[in-house]
């Protein structure tokens, strides 16, 4: 590509604690990555068409360091948009169906008994599809419960566990999961430990009439965008280390605290909680906001998170990791009413 090579500064880990420190260094990085996710998005734009907040808050994810769960009804580009990622973040990508006969196995990978030629038997361990850096797991709710808690160790732990032998995967490391909200017979719902190991639920809706025209005009033609890397792993890891140093304010974490604890039913003084929320939203929600309203700003080429990044990334952060009582079914209530109302008493 054109612009320069993205090079944040090295040093700790991307675990470690980030800093509060704007130096020269750090304002430089963030420009240059802001210049170099523009052309990105860009990439993403002309084979992804009219779905800009879908992309954006996927970039988010990534930047972030976390996982995805993308829900929407078929024919939606969820897995072209995985695709396209693979190609643009320059990650091995790779796919599985899930399906309700998928084991563990299939994902994990699995021991096998070799004999050599002087008759010598030693197992040999074969990697799974998880060893790679961006996964994309379709229809996840179509596998059985066995199945689906074979991802957990490795959403969580970025290793997986065969035979009592830990295995470390490829970094980084990246699930993009897809659900159809529309075909529910025959599926298992993910249980909450593993939704909560997702950074944020991503809802994917039909495009704007101008954007499907576009659509329908470049994808049935001869010639069609092929979109190009942008990035390579190692410089998208440079980037999440870099969305750790951004400085958080004051204002901004109390909002935060505030958004996650008045989601929990008992730490509230919200009616609409106390009556219709079974449980809330625990401290990893927290921890996934701080992340991503960081990658927000640091896309928009801000050098610093606002309330209102907070506002615009409340829903996909805590819509999977609050569950409703019968009392709001009855009465009609949404989770995405409940927290209209969190966003309301914060703003």
């Amino acid at each position: 590509m054109s612009s320069a090579p993205f090079h944040a500064s090295s040093g700790r880990g991307p675990t470690e604690e980030p800093t509060s420190v704007l130096t020269p260094k750090v304002v430089e990085d963030v420009e240059r990555l802001n210049t170099r996710l523009a052309e990105a998005r860009d990439v993403i734009g002309r084979v992804i068409f009219g779905q800009t907040r879908v992309i954006e808050e996927t970039i988010i994810t990534l930047l972030a360091g976390g996982h995805a769960l993308l829900i929407g009804v078929p024919g939606l580009a969820k897995t072209r948009l995985v695709q396209t990622l693979g190609v643009v973040f320059g990650l091995d990508a790779k796919r599985v169906q899930f399906t309700p006969d998928l084991m563990p196995a299939d994902i994990l990978g699995s021991e096998v008994l070799e004999e050599s030629e002087t008759g010598i038997r030693s197992f040999r361990f074969i990697e799974g599809p998880v060893f790679c850096q961006l996964l994309m797991a379709d229809e996840i709710n179509r596998a059985s419960p066995r199945t689906q808690s074979a991802l957990l160790q490795a959403m969580q732990e970025r290793r997986v566990s065969i035979a009592g032998q830990y295995h470390d995967l490829p970094q980084p490391f990246h699930v993009l999961a897809t659900q159809n909200p529309l075909e529910q017979e025959g599926t298992y719902p993910l249980p909450e430990a593993q939704l909560d190991r997702f950074l944020m639920q991503i809802d994917v809706g039909y495009p704007e009439l101008e954007a499907e025209r576009r659509m329908l005009l470049a994808t049935t033609g001869v010639d069609e965008d092929k979109p190009v890397a942008v990035f390579d792993a190692d410089e998208l890891m440079k980037a999440q280390h870099l969305v750790r140093r951004v400085p958080v304010g004051e204002s901004v974490v109390s909002a935060i605290l505030a958004l996650v604890r008045s989601g929990r039913p008992q730490d509230t003084g919200l009616d609409i909680v106390r009556r219709h929320v079974a449980w809330g939203p625990g401290p990893r929600a927290a921890q996934a906001l701080m992340l991503a309203v960081r990658a927000r700003a640091l896309m928009d080429g801000r050098l610093a998170p606002s309330v209102d990044d907070v506002l615009a990334l409340a829903a996909p952060v805590l819509q999977h990791r609050m569950a409703l009582g019968f009392a709001a079914r009855a009465d009609g209530i949404s989770i995405t009413d409940v927290i209209g109302q969190l966003a309301a008493t914060v703003a």
